[in-house]
């Protein structure tokens, strides 16, 4: 697993969550000490919905910045943004070739994406696992960190990466999955954290908008009263402690609920400080960042430039191998 290829991408928003810190910032972060990552700022992805042209730009800069802050730090990986190496839409006009439409209406991730925006049915979200793939494998990585709901997509750009070879020879590696996959559920304690269901925590929130989104959050559904007992491993909060309170106090927090020695607002309250505490390096940064947005615009500049030698060369092999050079 040493010195491997890794390849993910990011979607354009600033609004990151808990949920997508921990199940991909945080992983990320851990795999730039061993291998050469390349993280995507996917702005291609992101116009196949509707989406704010007067505002675009201002969101990828912050994208950048909140990943910074958290970890995507100069010197640790590459960070840039899809558009700034347009071998990948070349490479992805290439795929196509390579890849069944019956294939890509069955992926689940389309037809979920039709149900939500049925009246802007494009041809981008048809093609959309096309361009990851081609994202993937223009930098030839072998290991992608990705979620369950990426899995499929993972396996076609699998396939289009078999298809490829058999036909026009040896280029490209079949990449696989890495990381743990953690699931974040949200406040709601029913779907998994989204900012569009309005069940998240925000990395960048205060302590005060925490709190009152905290507050109110659904916890153990028959603990009605402060004096009845609670089940730990079945509140929703708990798991939250699992991730950003110390371990003697979390073992505080489950003996303590057990027995009704304390509330759950007490418990939400410990939640609070530690997680409070967890976010304060990542928000102090990300305000650090803020005052110097043109070191962030070098980085990615300085990321795209080495992304595109690299994708030059493999375009360069593709070109060749299918006779187009």
């Amino acid at each position: 697993m040493e010195n491997k290829r890794v390849m993910s991408g990011i979607q354009p928003t600033g609004d990151i969550h808990i949920g997508n810190y921990l199940g991909a910032i945080r992983q990320w972060v851990e795999l730039t000490r061993n291998h050469q990552c390349f993280f995507v700022i996917v702005d291609y992805h992101a116009i196949t919905i509707d989406y704010d042209t007067t505002t675009f730009q201002d969101s990828i800069l912050k994208a950048a910045m909140v990943n910074i802050a958290c970890g995507l730090e100069p010197g640790t990986c590459l960070l840039f943004v899809q558009s700034h190496v347009p071998e990948h839409m070349e490479l992805n006009w290439v795929f196509a070739s390579c890849t069944m439409v019956g294939r890509l209406t069955n992926m689940t991730q389309f037809k979920e994406k039709a149900q939500q925006h049925e009246t802007n049915v494009n041809a981008g979200l048809l093609n959309y696992p096309i361009l990851q793939a081609a994202d993937i494998l223009i930098y030839k990585a072998s290991l992608v960190p990705v979620g369950e709901d990426q899995l499929q997509h993972l396996e076609l750009a699998r396939d289009i990466a078999r298809r490829f070879n058999r036909k026009f020879g040896e280029i490209f590696p079949e990449p696989e999955a890495c990381g743990k996959s953690v699931r974040v559920m949200g406040l709601d304690g029913e779907n998994k954290m989204s900012k569009s269901l309005g069940n998240h925590l925000g990395v960048l929130e205060t302590p005060e908008e925490i709190w009152k989104k905290l507050a109110p959050a659904k916890t153990d559904v028959q603990r009605v009263r402060r004096a009845d007992p609670g089940r730990p491993w079945m509140c929703n909060i708990y798991t939250y402690h699992e991730f950003f309170t110390p371990e003697d106090r979390r073992q505080y927090c489950y003996d303590q609920c057990q027995e009704a020695g304390i509330g759950c607002v007490d418990c939400k309250r410990i939640l609070h400080e530690h997680l409070c505490a967890a976010l304060a390096p990542i928000q102090g940064r990300y305000r650090e960042l803020e005052q110097h947005p043109d070191t962030v615009r070098d980085f990615l500049n300085d990321s795209a430039r080495q992304a595109r030698e690299i994708a030059q060369q493999t375009m360069a092999e593709v070109r060749h191998k299918m006779g187009l050079r």
